[in-house]
């Protein structure tokens, strides 16, 4: 499906227009296009190895978090760095020398909050000058918008509306859940009376935030967040409507449709009246920005439930799509669908990378969506208009009952993938002929197909266990994609991976007293469990390398180069089934965590790595620099520069160092 263009957008020169001065970061990706990139230089390849740990921060200090996770970016503005913490998401800013907190705002407790999906994983905050002063925006757990002041965290006087409930301040806040329910039928055909408590009766659904808005001209654009779809066992639930702001009063602007409407532009994608009660299509990744052209883009989940869809026939529009949407009236200017009626939990994860490139001669001004298949799809983002090809091609049918998958799927022509995208016979592991005849009479229990191969059900008459999804999540929220908008280059994160869920009946899986079961109708079919596809004693099924950082050039589309994600892990290094095996570096299983500065690009290995920083040269992919940190890097990094110095700062999580911060800088 090529994208529709509905507005004449008049592009600028194309230039790198990041908007952020320099030494300051003052969106989590760096700049409104998401490049994580900074144009500091003081540390380099020839002084990396002198950097020391100048601060850590502790998160937990701030209420209970995930002891391995830690996703909050911090930004840097006018000499503070703001961040969120715990599963209160509390707002802290902190003194960029010495790790000390200067101030915090936690949000009053509601019910609601207790019913958030994605406590404990917010991404940060937006920030953008007002009526001449800073504010940070916080859109939180319980789906409230606040406006802070950025110098003393206090709530912004005249801004919002009353919360009428404990503990709210009487300003600076927005209920965000009405202006979301306000026209939708499920809600107004319920009879409820509103609780800004409770909030949404669970019976028609429940959404909550994991990324921060975005503030674009004036206008403050929040997405939101639903219960993952392989949890999910009915088929109910609210859209994730996309809504926007006044960033100096706080008035609610627009409202975007993710699930279209009666005589709206994709209802036809909706068969059999399925748009009006699926739920879900939130927008749970971070968004980005081009502020020139008034555009912000918009990243999308899949509708409600994951591996079964028969409920809701048809391509399913705006699910796991990019959509350009006008930040002055929320219009659609263009959209592009990844997966037609998606089922695989093929999710946009990451933020589209905005650049301004070269292209046979031609200068274009691009948006790149990496995917979990391990696509980089480009668009020229004005028109919405693929850079290169992108190919509707055939894709195998579903034997489930009731469920009709879409008979093509988009495949660009360029770049090409960068991580595999079936499992065959040939890509399994063979370090010894023993473990490679174990992993031959493991996926003879599987079906193994092509990307997109359909699932099956458990008592499937073929008497195969399952199917095998590959990859399961190349590019994942674990790994946001960096670019330098200098050279046009993107530094992609990929993970090696095949997923395999057993499909099962609805009612087999369905908990009605689990508080975070939503709607009211058992699906047909629904995930059963997950993760029982894997590898010959522990280790991995397929050949190494398990992830990697691979460079392309968008003004080309070809790669550059690829690495290795960190050295080979210990577990697989010192396995009694490798004894005496002259192992290839593996990389470790895990996403790994870039961020691009003029100099060089740093990496953190990620979860399942070993808390290392290594600096990277960027034209060669050639590791130049190793230092240790206090524990395992997360998510994403940022730097700036701070009375004279460059800082460096990883998110950390590990024993010792829940939702922790490691800020660095070379040592006096």
């Amino acid at each position: 499906m090529l994208p529709i263009c509905l507005l004449a957008v008049t592009p600028p020169a194309p230039a790198q227009e990041a908007g952020v001065p320099a030494g300051e970061w003052r969106y989590i990706g760096g700049d409104a296009g998401h490049t994580r990139y900074s144009a500091l230089d003081e540390i380099d390849g020839g002084n990396f190895e002198d950097l020391e740990v100048a601060w850590v921060w502790r998160g937990d200090n701030y209420g209970p978090t995930v002891d391995y996770v830690s996703r909050s970016t911090p930004l840097y503005v006018d000499g503070l760095l703001y961040t969120v913490a715990g599963s209160r998401r509390t707002v802290s800013a902190i003194d960029p020398g010495t790790g000390e907190t200067v101030w915090t705002f936690r949000e009053p407790h509601t019910t609601r909050y207790e019913r958030g999906m994605r406590n404990s994983y917010g991404k940060g905050v937006a920030w953008a000058e007002v009526n001449g002063r800073g504010v940070i925006f916080m859109s939180s757990p319980g789906f409230f918008l606040h406006a802070l002041d950025a110098k003393t965290g206090r709530p912004i006087d005249g801004w919002g509306a009353t919360v009428p409930l404990d503990g709210f301040a009487a300003t600076g806040v927005v209920d965000m859940l009405p202006d979301l329910v306000g026209d939708w039928e499920p809600w107004l055909q319920s009879g409820y009376a509103y609780d800004p408590d409770h909030g949404i009766p669970r019976d028609l659904g429940n959404l909550s935030t994991s990324s921060p808005p975005i503030v674009v001209n004036g206008v403050v654009i929040v997405g939101n967040v639903h219960e993952q779809g392989y949890y999910q066992t009915r088929t109910e639930n609210i859209p994730g409507d996309i809504l926007a702001y006044d960033a100096s009063t706080g008035e609610f602007l627009w409202k975007f449709h993710v699930i279209p409407r009666p005589g709206e532009f994709g209802h036809d994608t909706w068969e059999n009246d399925a748009w009006m009660t699926t739920g879900d299509v939130s927008s749970w990744a971070p968004m980005s920005a081009d502020p020139e052209r008034g555009i912000v883009y918009i990243p999308t989940n899949p509708p409600t439930i994951d591996f079964y869809g028969g409920f809701r026939p048809g391509d399913n529009l705006f699910g796991t799509s990019i959509i350009a949407l006008d930040v002055r009236t929320g219009e659609r200017v263009w959209h592009f669908q990844m997966v037609h009626h998606d089922i695989w939990n093929f999710d946009n994860p990451t933020a589209p990378v905005l650049l301004d490139v070269t292209v046979d001669g031609r200068p274009r001004a691009v948006a790149i969506q990496t995917t979990k298949q391990g696509f980089a799809f480009t668009f020229d983002r004005a028109t919405g208009e693929p850079v290169w090809p992108i190919e509707e091609r055939e894709v195998p049918p579903s034997e489930i009952p009731g469920e009709r998958l879409s008979p093509t799927q988009p495949f660009p022509t360029r770049p090409a993938p960068y991580e595999m995208q079936a499992l065959t016979e040939d890509m399994l592991i063979d370090f010894t002929p023993e473990l490679r005849a174990e992993a031959l009479e493991i996926v003879r229990n599987y079906r193994l197909g092509p990307l997109y191969n359909p699932p099956i059900q458990v008592g499937h008459p073929s008497g195969l266990r399952s199917f095998v999804s590959c990859p399961s999540g190349a590019t994942n929220i674990y790994g946001p994609t960096s670019a330098d908008p200098e050279t046009g280059i993107l530094y992609v994160s990929t993970l090696r991976g095949c997923r395999s869920e057993n499909i099962v009946p609805g009612h087999e899986m369905d908990e009605p007293d689990d508080p975070l079961t939503t709607g009211r109708t058992i699906a047909d079919w629904v995930v059963a469990d997950r993760g029982d596809f894997g590898g010959p004693r522990g280790l991995p099924i397929f050949k190494p390398p398990y992830s990697r950082i691979v460079a392309i050039d968008m003004n080309t589309g070809e790669h550059l180069w690829e690495i290795p994600n960190g050295d080979t892990p210990e577990r697989i290094r010192d396995h009694p089934a490798l004894a005496g095996v002259d192992l290839p570096v593996t990389g470790k299983t895990s996403h790994p965590v870039t961020l691009a500065t003029r100099t060089l690009l740093i990496t953190a290995e990620g979860t399942q790595g070993d808390p290392l920083l290594h600096a990277v040269d960027k034209r060669t992919g050639e590791r130049v620099g190793t230092v240790p940190i206090p524990a395992s890097g997360q998510y994403g990094m940022m730097t700036y520069l701070h009375q004279g110095r460059q800082y460096v700062v990883v998110q950390i999580a590990g024993p010792g160092h829940p939702g922790s911060l490691a800020a660095l800088r070379l040592g006096e």
